[in-house]
């Protein structure tokens, strides 16, 4: 602590080298933590669904393409098949275009047996069941919107040719939910569909719970048996594999998001290490004349690495700071189960480790040749 008002003056000696610095390791964290967010979000989300028993069904050829109404039924009188739900996707927009977040509708019955796991109490499966206009709302939209209980909501469509749909809000989803979504009547669409244009909504895909995790396999292989020679081939996949194959279109992108962060956080060691040898060298003669007047060579070091860590753990707080506002505050729309990203704490942990090495890595070297070199030589030198 003595040294402490030493390394303060010294910090500022410089201030412009020592802003840059610091703005150069906060830019830095800020591209590390935003990028190494997203591959530890995915394995968040995997692992989420890593031990559910869900089979998700659709169309071999691709989402895109949708199933026939009529597998439902088909796909219930299946042996080991306990329940099984058909899905369809909305999308609706609560009021600008940048308010749109996932929704989806599904049958009401035997959902609450698909999806058991999510954490809704029986009553509020029985109101959601009863109310032809209610939807459960995940936490997320929930927070983001300010909704309540008890409100009612308009959702105005995204996909051309659909009702607004009139919804009154009976619940919260749980903590196996994905936390941003909104689910609502499937029937409730397809009767304002119906009454609008004579359309059916599109089936996305059929969600179906085994009656047990050793009958997953059997039932996934009976339904692609069942429906092989149909015009619309499906594939059945349980709910981890069919969100890693989901996010797997994406794996390009996270792989490149982790070598561009480690590019830019080795980047900005080495210009770090630049700016810190060129400030120990400008100030040779003054380390010199400490170490003639008795300071130790162990304090002066100690005191040099002080300094730069000082700087680096400013520009990581910085950087983290901006980092965490942007990614918590994100809303991807397009990524499905990754709409909404949370900065996992231990990027944040693993930034500032970083910046902390930075600083440490990029003084020592040049501190210790300083702090070592011979009295005479320096001075004699200078």
């Amino acid at each position: 602590m003595k040294y402490l008002s030493l390394i303060l003056r010294n910090l500022f000696r410089n201030r412009r080298r020592t802003v840059l610095t610091v703005f150069s390791i906060a830019v830095s964290m800020f591209i590390f933590s935003t990028l190494a967010s997203v591959p530890m979000a995915v394995n968040q989300v995997l692992s989420n669904v890593a031990s559910s028993r869900r089979l998700v069904v659709h169309n071999r050829a691709g989402l895109a393409y949708g199933l026939p109404p009529a597998y439902l039924p088909k796909i219930l009188a299946l042996p080991h098949v306990e329940a099984a739900v058909a899905q369809s996707w909305y999308g609706g927009i609560y009021h600008e275009v940048t308010d749109q977040f996932p929704n989806w509708t599904l049958d009401t019955d035997g959902v609450d047996k698909v999806f058991s796991d999510w954490g809704v109490a029986d009553q509020t499966w029985r109101e959601f069941k009863l109310q032809r206009r209610a939807c459960l709302v995940g936490p997320e939209t929930m927070k983001r919107f300010h909704f309540q209980i008890g409100q009612q909501i308009v959702l105005r469509p995204s996909i051309p040719g659909y009702p607004e749909m009139q919804l009154q809000i009976v619940g919260i989803l749980g903590r196996k939910a994905p936390p941003d979504i909104m689910i609502f009547h499937r029937d409730y669409l397809q009767e304002a569909l119906e009454a609008m244009s004579g359309r059916t909504p599109f089936t996305d895909s059929i969600w179906v719970m085994p009656d047990s995790d050793a009958a997953a396999s059997q039932v996934a292989k009976q339904i692609d048996e069942y429906f092989a020679n149909s015009s619309s081939a499906t594939q059945t996949e349980t709910e981890s594999a069919f969100f890693s194959d989901f996010l797997g279109n994406y794996r390009l992108i996270f792989e490149m998001a982790e070598w561009l962060g480690l590019i830019v956080v080795v980047t900005i060691g080495l210009v770090a290490a630049n700016t810190a040898s060129m400030s120990i060298r400008e100030r040779r003669g003054e380390i010199a004349l400490m170490r003639s007047l008795g300071f130790p060579s162990q304090s002066i070091l100690w005191m040099l690495l002080a300094e730069s860590a000082a700087i680096a753990i400013l520009g990581g707080i910085i950087g983290c700071s901006g980092a965490l506002l942007l990614v918590n505050g994100a809303r991807l729309g397009g990524l499905g189960p990754l709409s909404t990203i949370r900065m996992p704490p231990l990027v944040l942990a693993e930034a500032m480790l970083i910046a902390v090495g930075i600083g440490f890595v990029s003084a020592w070297f040049p501190a210790r040749s300083a702090a070592r070199r011979n009295i005479v030589d320096t001075l004699r030198a200078i």
